[in-house]
């Protein structure tokens, strides 16, 4: 695994975690731990359990006893990484959004595509459609359980920038991010509505907002300075007081048509005080609806029109029978998941279909098509809101 950060962690604890609970066919060992800094990455392959460390990506995807590789890096590496690790003949998890750019989204795809035919697997990691819950919403969907779909609506809501002097972070600037809330958190609300609805979008109309323009600079993971954060202090102002300038967006807003022509509205933003990790997707039916809440994601809202007048109502469905998406591996009914579990969901489901010579999902086309909507969100904003094509 090369990265040392949250998603290092979160990573982490689905490939110890899934071998022990779900039999894969092969049984991932947790060889190296790649980072920048080795006395952090040597601490963090202790508290994660990983054999050993390394500070060269390139020395690891080298070796032959490698047979995966796991990038939990900011999007800046992701495509050096990934088309040199798919060329070494390792199969590849990459986390989202799958770059920076469609352009490297594009040389990505075309490296998995390629590696693909000599038996080189890649797949993209969009954890939340692994939670139980998302996961049977697809299915109820899908099985024509709420008919014709009507409309479709998909946020995801934090606040933990809305301190205008948060630090300024690798999040914060576009060279390393891509984008913000965009394209972290908003890639998820995409890829999500899109999978649960069975649907891709075709165009959007939106606009991109930053709310908080400069931020406190201090020295992070990535030895964030004055100068590569775009100071806005004057040479002689004490260091304390310096500020970095933020490049990418705090909130976006668009409008989404689907293929089938079904419009969906969609919010991204890290400015919804008081909401922490609210993604939330709905979507209405001629014969009902269904809304998820990742805040309360051992649970799925189902509305069933087809009922008689005097029953309807929106239903809970409380996600932990065995019957449900992945909870035959876990605990008995009533006994709650949490968001850990989404990544040893995802070690499961790569891991089986590496054993089984098939194509994971979501492939890296996948992951190039929602950077394709990124980039027509922004695309649309600069040009005042206007309806663009994806991937025109």
């Amino acid at each position: 695994m090369i990265g040392v950060g949250f998603m290092g962690a979160a990573h982490s604890q689905g490939w110890r975690v899934a071998p022990r609970f779900f039999d894969l066919g092969a049984t991932p060992e947790m060889a190296v731990l790649v980072g920048r800094n080795a006395e952090r990455t040597q601490a963090a392959a202790d508290q994660w359990g990983w054999a050993e460390t390394s500070v060269d990506w390139r020395e690891v995807i080298a070796r032959d006893d490698i047979d995966v590789v796991d990038i939990v890096t900011p999007g800046d590496s992701h495509a050096e990484i990934a088309i040199a690790a798919l060329a070494a003949g390792k199969h590849v998890l990459c986390e989202k959004p799958l770059a920076n750019t469609v352009e490297e989204a594009e040389a990505m795809a075309a490296a998995a595509e390629s590696a693909a035919a000599r038996g080189v697997l890649a797949m993209v990691g969009f954890t939340y459609r692994r939670v139980p819950a998302a996961t049977l919403a697809r299915d109820l969907v899908a099985a024509g359980r709420i008919g014709e779909i009507r409309q479709v609506r998909a946020s995801y809501l934090q606040d933990w920038l809305m301190d205008a002097d948060a630090p300024m972070s690798w999040r914060l600037d576009k060279q390393l991010a891509g984008s913000g809330a965009l394209g972290d958190i908003g890639a998820h609300a995409v890829d999500l509505a899109q999978f649960i609805a069975g649907r891709r979008l075709v165009s959007v109309s939106g606009v991109l907002e930053t709310i908080v323009r400069d931020r406190p600079l201090v020295a992070d993971g990535r030895g964030l300075s004055a100068s590569s954060a775009g100071a806005t202090d004057a040479a002689g102002d004490e260091a304390a007081s310096a500020r970095g300038t933020v490049t990418v967006d705090d909130l976006a807003l668009f409008t989404g048509r689907f293929d089938d022509g079904v419009l969906g509205s969609f919010e991204a933003t890290r400015f919804s005080t008081g909401r922490k990790n609210a993604l939330r997707i709905e979507i209405a039916g001629s014969a009902g609806a269904i809304s998820f809440d990742l805040e309360q994601l051992n649970s799925l809202q189902f509305y069933d029109a087809t009922a008689p007048a005097g029953e309807q109502g929106f239903t809970t469905i409380l996600v932990t029978e065995p019957e449900h998406p992945y909870i035959s591996a876990w605990w008995p009914a009533g006994h709650m998941l949490g968001y850990e579990h989404g990544f040893s969901h995802q070690a499961r489901d790569f891991v089986e279909a590496i054993v089984a010579g098939v194509q994971p999902h979501p492939s890296f086309a996948d992951g190039l098509q929602v950077q394709q909507v990124l980039d027509a969100v922004e695309t649309s904003s600069d040009n005042g809101s206007a309806w663009t094509a994806i991937g025109a």
